[in-house]
């Protein structure tokens, strides 16, 4: 009986490769699956399939996770505003730790006794899929082709038309990955250091001349309207927002980062939705929270970004930042208006019943209801005190 195995396909050239390698080389039963995060349409998942089925898989199956992928991590994205390094929404490391965590549970579900994925040995995806597979299928060999036999894109080419695999690999100038939460560029221009993207490299094209104002409408942290336009689903308001903020060319950028391997590196990435999104709740949550509440959010925040960029998705610690997170979102409603321009976005100011900038209170630099000026010279008073006794008593023994 042939050893099964579960494959995580792409229906690219790595995974094709591993699909003839698996089973005419290894004489394995291959089980393919492909999971779903907002990345495909429907026709491009038919292609998949058939692609899958034409190079011999036992079975193939498509895992729909858009919307759990975004209530289970996009949406604390959001609530954290989680940008790598102040710039890069994470749009493939969550994507891709989230699709290693549904194959592997696939995988355990059809009782396979082996799963392989088709990375190289050169970048960060290949710690996150293992990760996910040591986690959730332990006992299961892990089998990475690509990355064990060293192949160059060559070799896999001339391998699969030893096969009868006679398809043209157009290699194309850039690589392109798209998700619900971005789209990522990779190009000669990001493996070195002085060199930015250029404007035909960009997978949508600036049509967009004319600027325009929209409102997004927040409820409890989460993006539930656009303009006039109300969603149940924030997965529906994501990709509108795409829609009407992509054309401007807004979104675009490179991130550099420390890789989970110890080098750093570069990908562009153009995610018009996300930093709409985060940029517009974080200025919401600037006049509905608390100083504390800001505080203890960023620090919280920017360690789940790292942690989930790291593979570390299935950590129990991560449903608890997660829960920390959630708490913070109950006044986190109202409306933000923000001008989209061409390569640029800018928000305009915010409407919210939780608004703490009330004028009830008092106006910055103008007026004072809430205090007099005696309060403010005896608190000054007391919170100088101790920094005074520490000069006074340095002053003294110099």
């Amino acid at each position: 009986m042939s050893q099964k195995v579960v494959l995580a396909f792409s229906g690219g050239l790595d995974t094709s490769f591993c699909v003839k390698y698996l089973s005419e080389d290894r004489g394995m039963e291959v089980h393919s699956v492909l999971v779903d995060t907002g990345g495909f349409s429907d026709d491009e998942l038919k292609a998949i399939e058939d692609r899958a089925y034409s190079l011999g898989v036992k079975s193939h199956a498509t895992i729909a996770k858009t919307d759990d992928y975004y209530q289970q991590c996009l949406k604390y994205l959001v609530f954290g505003n989680v940008l790598k390094n102040n710039t890069y929404p994470l749009c493939v490391s969550a994507e891709r730790i989230f699709q290693a965590l549904a194959a592997a549970e696939y995988a355990r579900k059809i009782g396979a006794n082996a799963i392989a994925h088709g990375s190289t040995g050169a970048g960060n995806d290949q710690v996150r899929f293992d990760m996910a597979f040591r986690i959730i299928i332990p006992e299961a060999e892990i089998i990475t082709p690509i990355r064990d036999l060293r192949l160059s894109r060559e070799a896999e080419i001339e391998y699969l038309k030893g096969k009868g695999v006679d398809q043209e690999w157009h290699k194309a100038a850039y690589s392109i990955n798209k998700g619900l939460w971005g789209t990522s560029v990779g190009g000669k221009e990001t493996l070195t250091s002085d060199q930015f993207l250029p404007e035909s490299a960009w997978p949508t094209q600036v049509t967009k001349t004319e600027p325009e104002t929209i409102t997004l409408t927040f409820e409890q942290g989460e993006l539930k309207g656009l303009n006039d336009e109300s969603f149940n689903n924030p997965v529906d308001a994501i990709r509108k927002l795409t829609e009407i903020a992509g054309p401007f060319g807004v979104g675009r950028d490179i991130h550099v980062g420390d890789t989970i391997i110890g080098i750093k590196g570069r990908v562009g990435f153009e995610a018009p939705a996300p930093l709409v999104i985060l940029k517009a709740h974080h200025t919401l949550e600037k006049h509905v929270l608390t100083k504390w509440q800001l505080y203890w959010k960023e620090q919280m925040a920017n360690w789940y970004g790292t942690m989930l960029h790291e593979g570390q998705f299935i950590d129990p610690v991560m449903r608890n930042i997660e829960t920390f997170l959630t708490d913070t979102q109950t006044h986190v409603s109202g409306k933000v208006h923000v001008l989209l321009a061409p390569y640029r976005f800018q928000v305009l100011g915010i409407e919210s019943p939780y608004d703490l900038m009330s004028s009830a209170f008092g106006s910055y630099g103008e007026m004072n209801n809430a205090w007099t000026g005696d309060d403010v010279r005896g608190f000054s008073k007391v919170m100088s005190n101790q920094v005074m006794i520490y000069e006074k008593i340095a002053e003294h023994n110099r």
